[in-house]
């Protein structure tokens, strides 16, 4: 079914393209592909990073970030804070969404009430914003519990919709993906941004094309991108040598040197801030899917210790990600302020100290638990779920590997349908709280959404508390620390590494590569 919106972009396409001829510049297609596919266009419905970057091409936040990720102005083209608990921020006047729309603090208000709702996934992005106050049609004042000093760097990825198009098509709540259910914004687009979406078949090909209204600088020269999930590895690398596409990502580990060998292709590379990681159930008085009835091993902290030490990293960077990964003691990356590098060194791996940590605790023989893991998502990621079992099973814990599809895998470990799964974040404010706040707080109000094994500590939930209020840097960044250190001593997750980014281009094509792994197709050139 071509929806209304999808024929008025097909309708304007070749005026848009007759127009850049006119003016001088050619039109362009990027022809590109990703392992795994957007589940989704509404921007509310999940906080995952192919999601969130593909749809910030058609949508966009109030505060974007620049090549270098810091804070730029966007729909917003000035903020401030005015007291403890309230910021205020200037609108951009003159942006029109792509049905013509004029953008108000209507809008803003809308968007900050749909990503508070149970339905959306940014929850934790709005848990400490109280209200969104419209002061007039181009100002609006947040109002925060409790003083939020990285208010800006912490709504970067909340995207702003147009309540009218939202309530016209019965869109105004985000649905939950754990649910499997989808409204009218999951296939369908209404942005500000330099691209709209002309048309989407999930799973297939997504085909977005330039907005000829938009308020901003485009730097490239795309005019047409046509995206197509390909989630085999050697079949993704196949379209890029023959030409089928102009840009992919990722770049098999095991591929990089050979596509850089070839005269009509290059690799851009670089590091990422999204750290990998395992975490296990620690509250469930029972495991889910284990051969340990009436107890959980969990939540012993021996045993999580015991899973820790019987995986060797090293092995992992070297065999599996030719090292291309950096292995970590903790759950941010250098890079993100908070990093504290004398905390970075891992406990040794010592699979018979994990034997005796696993006899101690009670569990001499073992046990029996399901890993859950994506195969499209992260670089590598059921290979390294692989090599998790095996060196596990060399300690006494056999591990039943589900690995598949994120449509399938998130749906069911965002509802804790798990007992153990492996899961990457990017902290999207590069500030250590996001993830303090996000994946290792207790599960409570807006915090905790991704700590889906419920892993708690009351002095790391009054840190992280702490930290998000604190204005003293040096005060903030020593709570940073002992937070940081409570939760390596307890075990809470199993930090793996941070991978490196790798984008395969033929010789022609050239895009801005940045850290957080979102491809601007605004940057794009194709010569």
């Amino acid at each position: 079914m071509i929806h209304r919106t999808a024929r008025l972009a097909a309708r304007l396409a070749p005026v848009l393209a007759a127009a850049l001829l006119a003016t001088g510049v050619q039109a362009k297609t990027l022809r590109t592909a990703d392992q795994g596919d957007a589940l989704s266009m509404d921007p509310h419905s999940l906080n995952e990073t192919t999601q969130l970057g593909f749809t910030h091409n058609v949508y966009e936040p109030l505060v974007a970030r620049d090549a270098q990720l810091k804070p730029t102005p966007a729909l917003a083209t000035a903020w401030k804070q005015v007291s403890p608990t309230v910021w205020r921020f200037e609108l951009r006047r003159g942006v029109s969404f792509h049905d013509g729309a004029a953008f108000t603090a209507d809008d803003v208000v809308f968007s900050f009430q749909r990503a508070a709702d149970p339905g959306s996934d940014l929850r934790g992005t709005v848990g400490q914003i109280k209200e969104v106050r419209k002061l007039d049609d181009f100002t609006v004042e947040m109002v925060t519990t409790v003083p939020v000093p990285i208010l800006p760097e912490q709504i970067t990825s909340l995207y702003i919709m147009s309540k009218a198009w939202c309530e016209a098509n019965n869109a105004a709540k985000p649905v939950d993906k754990r649910k499997g259910i989808e409204n009218a914004a999951s296939v369908r687009a209404n942005g500000t941004g330099p691209f709209r979406l002309r048309s989407r078949e999930p799973g297939v090909r997504t085909v977005l094309v330039r907005n000829p209204r938009y308020w901003g600088k485009i730097e490239g020269n795309v005019t047409e991108v046509v995206w197509t999930p390909i989630g085999n590895d050697a079949t993704r690398v196949a379209a890029l040598k023959s030409g089928e596409i102009d840009l992919m990502q990722p770049v098999p580990v095991q591929d990089a040197e050979r596509l850089k060998q070839d005269p009509n292709l290059k690799v851009l590379q670089g590091a990422e801030l999204r750290t990998i990681f395992l975490g296990m159930d620690s509250k469930r008085d029972e495991l889910l899917f284990s051969s340990v009835k009436g107890k959980n091993p969990f939540k012993d902290r021996r045993v999580r210790q015991a899973v820790y030490q019987a995986i060797d990293v090293e092995a992992i960077r070297a065999r599996i990600m030719r090292g291309a990964g950096t292995p970590t003691n903790l759950m941010i990356a250098p890079g993100v302020n908070g990093f504290v590098a004398d905390l970075n060194r891992r406990p040794a791996y010592d699979a018979e100290a994990s034997k005796k940590l696993l006899a101690d605790a009670g569990y001499p023989n073992g046990f029996e638990v399901k890993l859950n893991c994506p195969n499209d998502r992260y670089v590598n990621d059921g290979e390294i779920c692989q090599a998790v079992a095996g060196m596990l099973a060399r300690v006494g814990i056999k591990i039943s590997l589900e690995a598949e599809s994120k449509a399938t895998y998130f749906p069911k470990i965002l509802s804790r349908n798990t007992s153990f799964y492996l899961l990457g974040w990017t902290p999207t404010t590069y500030d250590a709280h996001n993830t303090l706040y996000n994946i290792m707080a207790t599960p409570q109000g807006g915090q905790g959404v991704f700590n889906l094994g419920s892993w708690s500590n009351a002095r790391f939930d009054e840190l992280t508390t702490q930290i998000g209020v604190e204005t003293d840097q040096a005060k903030r960044n020593a709570m940073i620390a002992e937070a940081m250190k409570i939760h390596a001593e307890d075990f809470g997750h199993v930090p793996l590494h941070q991978q490196a980014l790798a984008w395969g281009l033929r010789k022609n094509t050239s895009v801005l590569q940045r850290a957080d792994n979102i491809i601007l197709y605004r940057t794009a050139v194709v010569q």
